[in-house]
């Protein structure tokens, strides 16, 4: 798609599908999440049993950093998500963690990212510790086949893109990471990224994982370094 302007691709299908475009533009005007964004800020406003709030966990108070998320720890040796980042500052002070897919962690999750509504990825794969091997890991789990279809995810998002699957346009990789969480009508609720890899395991027969089990953050921190240089545009609404 020479045509397309890069930061478009941070529009995911509706880049590529000028109807479909039109229709997401005018449900825009009274976007499905609303609510949701305003649940979030005032959970991440709530202060937790002891005083503390989400605020006190993350660099810049927790305004403006979707972009640098997932991250790798190289202390902890792990991909760090920012819906784990912040359930383990619920657990921190004392409050216990919320499920990873939906409801509450994902309206704050989505909170977050629309405070960095505009900033562009900045995924950084450091020296130290074992990053290069966890992006090489989420690398080879996008493109190996599974399931009962013998699908890859590239088979879908990188050769078939533009093509129909039943009456869905099927998009580009690039570009998926930056508007999540995303409200999508299907759902009628946000869901995060990891809800999604679920429904595309599902989809092509095989069995999906936990949220937050090492594919799954691995294969996130290779989508998202794959679109750094995009503008964080979430949360978004999808069919």
């Amino acid at each position: 798609f020479p045509g397309i302007a890069l930061e478009d691709f941070a529009n995911g299908v509706y880049s590529i599908d000028q109807d479909a475009r039109e229709q997401w533009e005018a449900m825009n005007d009274f976007p499905p999440y609303e609510d949701d964004l305003e649940i979030g800020e005032e959970l991440f406003n709530t202060p937790f049993s002891n005083g503390k709030n989400y605020a006190s966990c993350f660099e810049n108070g927790g305004i403006n950093i979707r972009q640098n998320y997932p991250r790798f720890d190289t202390e902890r040796n792990t991909v760090i998500t920012l819906e784990l980042a912040i359930n383990e500052c619920r657990t921190s002070n004392g409050e216990d963690p919320l499920p990873y897919k939906k409801g509450d962690l994902a309206r704050i999750s989505a909170y977050m990212a629309s405070t960095s509504e505009g900033s562009l990825i900045n995924i950084i794969i450091p020296n130290k510790g074992d990053g290069l091997t966890a992006y090489q890991a989420g690398k080879q789990y996008y493109y190996s086949k599974r399931g009962q279809l013998n699908f890859s995810c590239s088979n879908c998002h990188i050769q078939n893109v533009g093509r129909k699957a039943r009456s869905e346009t099927l998009s580009p990789s690039l570009g998926h990471p930056t508007h999540f969480p995303v409200y999508r009508m299907k759902w009628a609720s946000l869901g995060t990224m990891h809800r999604r890899f679920d429904i595309c395991n599902k989809q092509v027969g095989a069995q999906p994982l936990a949220a937050q089990s090492d594919a799954y953050k691995n294969l996130e921190y290779f989508l998202t370094y794959m679109s750094n240089g995009l503008p964080v545009n979430g949360p978004a609404s999808r069919k």
